[in-house]
C-alpha cells in the first residue's frame, strides 16, 4: 500500500496505528527513512505515546555500539535508514532473526526520495529484505507513504517489486500558505566587464530570515549547499547582532524596505497559476502572520515578488521606516543582546548530538530560525513553523512542495518564499510560474535493473544467503544476463545448489548507494583535535582542498591539509577576507552509441561515455568586490566514471555562417551547455548537481561540434535518457531562457555555471543563441 496525500494530512498516524497494533499483538516494525533527521523526530513521537509494550528504538550511524546489541534482542519497533539497512542489518541477519520472524510491517517513510541512482539502490536493498524475510518465514506488509509521488502505485511497484494499492484522497484540514516567487533585483555594484551585479539568494535568504526573527516569525531557511547554509545563518546573525546594538542604544537606524510584494495564497499541494498585482498593492495575505506588519514595513527586508514580468529594480525607502516600525516594544523588550543566538545553521555532516540539540531547539522557540540544506526537508514535524525560505530552485517541484510543506503544520497559514538564485532555470522559472503552479510532481526516475546497480547487490544477496533460480525473479528481468557477468569476473561461483559469494571481502562494500565515492573525510581542527563534522569524499576535492576556507557553524576555517589517505582535512580557525573556489577539467569520450535522430541540421544521440574529472587549481577571489586573488594549483587524483549522456551535433555546412558573422563557437557550445544543464531538471527528476556537461568545437570522437550532458552517476541514473526524449522542449526551453534574461553578454542567470571547472571562459551569449536556433531551426 502507499499512501499519497499532502504534507501534514496525517500520513503517520495512518501507518502507525496498525503498526503499534502489530507491535502490542507480538509482532516487529521496520521503519525506513532517507534522512536520520526523521528517524530522529519519529522516535520522540513515538515516546510520547508513552505506551510500555512499544520499544522503539533508532539502530544508524548515530547508535553507540554498546546500544545497538540491546536494539537487536529487544526492540520491536526500529527505525533505520536504506544504508543500515544494506551495510549492517542484510548481512548480518542472523542476528536479527527474531525480529525477522515476527516481522509484521516495512514502512518505507518519505519514499519519494528514493530517486535516480539512489533510488535503484534501495529498489534492491528491498528486494534482498524481502528475500532474508522469506528466509525466516515472514511475509511483511510494505506500507509506503508520501507527500509527492507521481504515479505513486506504479512507483511503489517499481521500488518493491510487489503488486500496489494506492490511497490519494486526502480530506485533512489545511491552513492557507502563501507561496512567494522572488528574483534579486541588479544592484549597483559593477562585475568584470561593467555589469550589473545580481544579489545573491543566499544574501536575499539571509536578511529575510534576520527580519522574519525581527518579528517573531519562525523560520526554516532551505539552502542548496553546506557552505550556502553556514554562510546565510552567518550573515542574518551579524545582521541581527547590529540590530541588537541599535536597540540596546535605543537608536535604531533607518533602513531600506522594498515594495510590496504579490502573492497568491493556495495550499502547496495543488497550487494554481499566480495572479499579477499591481506593484503597489498590498500582500494578498497580511493576516496570516503575527505581527502582520513586518512583511510590509520590516527594514531591510528582501520583499519577494511573484511576477510573470519583472524590471529587476528597487524601490527608493520610506523616510520614515525605522526598527520602530516592526518591532514597536524595542525599547522595552530586554536582552536584546541574545538576539544572534536565535538563528543557527544545520547539515547532516554535524554531529549527531548537536543535530538534535538544533531540532529540539526549533521545536521549543529557544532559536527562532535556522538555515539547513535538504537535510530537514523531509517529514520533520516543526509544529509552529510560520514560514520556510528556499534559497534557490530546490531541484524538483516535489521538493518545492516538501520544503514548503514544513511550515504551518499545525493547521495555521504559513509563508514559502522561493528566491531565485543566478541560474538559468531559477530565471525561467521566475519568469514562467506557469511551469509551478497547477503542474503534477515530476514522475520519479529510477532504474532497479541498471547493472552497476544490479550486480553490487547480486554479489551482496549471494553472500547472505546463496542464491537459487527461486530467487531471481525477485530481482529482475535481466539477472540471468548480470549473473553470469559476475561468474566470469570471478567474484560470484557457480553451484549446482546456486551462486555463492568468492571473496573474503565484504560483498556490501561494492554497492556505494548514496554515490558518494567512498568514505566521508573527516574535518578535524588541527590544534585541539576537534572533530568538527564530515565532508562525503567527492565534495572533498572542491570543498576541504588544502588552502579551501571552510565554514562551519558561523565560525570560519583555512584548510591545511586534505589527506584523501587517511581519510582526515585539518583545519585551523581564521578569518580571510576571501573565498575559494575549485576549478577543474574534464574530458569525455564516446563508448557507445544507443540511439540517434535528426534534429535540425544536426544528430541528437544518447549512448554511453567516460568521464574523467580532475580539480587542478582553486581561485580565490576578495569577499567584498570579487576581486581575483590569484590562481592555486592543486595536485589531486583524477576521478573516471563510466555513465549515459546525451549529445547533439552540427555539421560544418551548419556552423560555417555563424563563424563568419563573427560567433566564437566553442563559446557559444560552452554557453549553451550551461543552460541546457540548468534547464533539464524542469524536464527530468533531477538537480543539476546530478548532471554535468562537456562542450567542444571539434570533439575527436564525433569530428564535429558537439554539446554532451551526463549523468553524474556510475551506470548512468536516467536523466540524460529522459532529456534525449524531451530534446526539444528541452532546447527550446534552453534557448528561451537565454534570450529572456536582460543582461547583455551572460550572466549567472543565464549562461554562466556555479560549478564550471573553466572559470565561466569562454562564453557568447548571443553566439548560444544563433546556435540553437540553427539546432532548432525545424522545430
Amino acid at each position: 500500500m502507499i499512501i499519497s496525500t499532502g504534507t501534514a494530512s496525517g500520513k503517520s498516524l495512518a501507518y502507525l496505528t496498525p503498526a503499534v497494533a502489530s507491535c502490542l499483538d507480538g509482532g516487529t516494525i521496520l521503519y525506513l527513512t532517507p534522512t536520520k533527521a526523521l528517524a530522529a523526530d519519529q522516535l520522540r513521537g513515538l515516546r510520547e505515546l508513552r505506551i510500555t509494550q512499544l520499544r522503539a528504538a533508532c539502530f544508524d550511524g548515530d547508535t553507540p555500539f554498546e546500544e545497538r546489541t540491546w536494539v537487536r534482542q529487544h526492540a520491536n519497533y526500529v527505525l533505520t535508514n536504506p544504508d543500515m539497512l544494506h551495510r549492517s542489518i542484510l548481512p548480518r541477519h542472523a542476528q536479527w532473526s527474531s525480529f525477522f520472524r515476527r516481522l509484521r510491517m516495512v514502512v518505507v517513510d518519505e519514499c519519494h526520495g528514493y530517486r535516480g541512482v539512489f533510488g535503484s539502490h534501495v529498489a534492491q536493498i528491498l528486494r534482498r529484505l524481502r528475500r532474508v524475510c522469506a528466509r525466516y518465514g515472514s511475509r511483511p506488509t510494505f506500507l509506503l507513504a508520501s507527500a509527492t509521488a507521481s504515479e505513486p502505485g506504479a512507483f511503489g511497484m517499481r521500488l518493491t517489486g510487489l503488486e500496489m494499492d494506492e490511497v490519494t484522497v486526502d480530506a485533512s484540514p489545511k491552513g492557507s500558505t502563501t507561496i512567494a516567487l522572488w528574483e534579486p533585483p541588479l544592484t549597483e555594484l559593477r562585475g568584470e566587464g561593467g555589469a550589473p551585479v545580481r544579489r545573491t539568494a543566499t544574501a536575499e535568504a539571509a536578511d529575510l530570515l534576520a527580519d522574519l526573527v525581527l518579528a517573531d516569525v519562525r523560520t526554516l531557511a532551505f539552502v542548496r549547499s553546506r557552505r550556502g547554509a553556514e554562510t546565510v545563518a552567518l550573515t542574518a546573525r551579524a545582521k541581527l547582532a547590529d540590530v541588537a546594538f541599535s536597540l540596546s542604544t535605543r537608536h535604531p537606524r533607518p533602513s531600506t524596505p522594498r515594495q510590496p510584494h504579490t502573492t497568491s495564497t493556495t495550499p502547496p499541494e495543488t497550487p494554481p497559476t499566480l495572479t499579477h498585482q499591481p506593484s503597489t498593492a498590498e500582500p494578498a495575505s497580511t493576516t496570516q502572520l503575527e505581527p502582520a506588519p513586518a512583511l510590509n514595513h520590516q527594514p531591510g527586508t528582501a520583499e519577494p515578488t511573484s511576477t510573470s514580468e519583472h524590471d529587476g529594480t528597487a524601490t527608493e525607502p520610506a523616510p520614515e521606516s525605522s526598527l520602530t516600525w516592526a518591532l514597536p516594544d524595542a525599547p522595552t523588550q530586554p536582552d536584546w543582546t541574545d538576539l544572534p543566538n536565535k538563528i543557527a545553521a544545520y547539515r547532516a555532516g554535524y554531529l549527531a548530538e548537536d543535530r538534535r540539540l538544533l531540532e529540539k531547539a526549533l521545536r521549543s522557540g529557544t532559536i527562532m530560525g535556522l538555515a539547513t540544506t535538504n537535510a530537514l526537508e523531509l517529514g520533520v514535524d516543526v509544529s509552529g513553523l510560520d514560514a520556510v525560505l528556499i534559497a534557490g530552485w530546490p531541484g524538483t517541484r516535489a521538493s518545492l512542495w516538501q520544503q514548503a510543506g514544513r511550515a504551518g503544520r499545525d493547521g495555521q497559514d504559513a509563508l514559502a518564499v522561493l528566491i531565485a538564485r543566478d541560474d538559468p532555470l531559477d530565471t525561467y522559472l521566475v519568469h514562467h510560474p506557469q511551469a509551478l503552479f497547477g503542474q503534477p510532481v515530476e514522475a520519479i526516475v529510477l532504474d532497479p535493473d541498471n547493472p552497476y546497480v544490479l550486480g553490487p547487490h547480486l554479489c551482496a544477496a549471494a553472500a547472505e544467503i546463496p542464491l537459487t533460480d527461486d530467487d531471481l525473479p525477485i530481482f529482475g528481468t535481466t539477472t540471468s544476463t548480470v549473473l553470469d557477468d559476475l561468474v566470469s569476473q570471478g567474484l560470484l561461483r557457480r553451484r549446482p545448489a546456486g551462486w555463492f559469494w568468492t571473496k573474503r571481502e565484504r560483498a556490501t562494500d561494492l554497492a556505494d548507494i548514496r554515490g558518494g565515492g567512498g568514505a566521508p573525510i573527516q574535518v578535524v581542527e588541527s590544534s585541539t583535535g576537534r572533530l568538527l563534522g564530515s565532508v562525503d569524499e567527492p565534495s572533498a576535492h572542491t570543498t576541504v582542498h588544502t588552502g579551501a576556507v571552510y565554514i562551519h557553524q558561523g565560525e570560519t576555517f583555512l584548510v591545511e591539509l586534505l589527506d584523501l589517505e587517511a581519510g582526515v582535512a585539518l583545519v585551523s580557525s581564521a578569518t580571510p577576507d576571501f573565498t575559494t573556489f575549485a576549478r577543474d577539467i574534464t574530458d569525455i569520450s564516446i563508448l557507445a552509441t544507443q540511439r540517434s535522430h535528426p534534429l535540425g541540421p544536426g544528430t541528437l544521440h544518447f549512448g554511453e561515455v567516460e568521464v574523467t574529472r580532475q580539480v587542478v587549481s582553486y581561485l580565490k577571489r576578495r569577499l567584498q568586490s570579487g576581486e581575483m586573488l590569484g590562481d592555486e594549483p592543486l595536485d589531486l587524483p583524477p576521478r573516471t566514471l563510466r555513465t549515459r549522456a546525451v549529445w547533439w551535433t552540427l555539421p560544418a555546412s551548419a556552423v560555417a555562417p555563424l563563424a563568419e558573422a563573427g560567433i566564437d563557437l566553442g563559446g557559444a557550445a560552452h554557453a549553451a551547455e550551461h543552460a541546457s544543464i540548468g534547464l533539464l531538471p524542469l524536464f527530468a527528476t533531477c538537480d543539476r548537481w546530478d548532471i554535468g556537461g562537456v562542450s567542444t568545437e571539434l570533439h575527436a570522437d564525433t569530428g564535429l561540434l558537439t554539446v554532451f550532458v551526463y549523468d553524474g552517476h556510475e551506470g548512468g541514473a536516467g536523466f540524460a535518457e529522459r532529456g534525449y526524449a524531451r530534446a526539444a522542449d528541452w532546447l527550446t526551453a534552453t534557448r528561451e531562457a537565454i534570450t529572456s534574461c536582460e543582461c547583455e553578454r551572460g550572466c549567472p542567470s543565464c549562461i554562466q555555471s556555479p560549478k564550471c571547472g573553466n572559470g565561466n571562459e569562454p562564453l557568447d551569449k548571443r553566439g548560444a543563441v544563433r546556435l540553437l536556433n540553427t539546432l532548432l531551426s525545424s522545430q
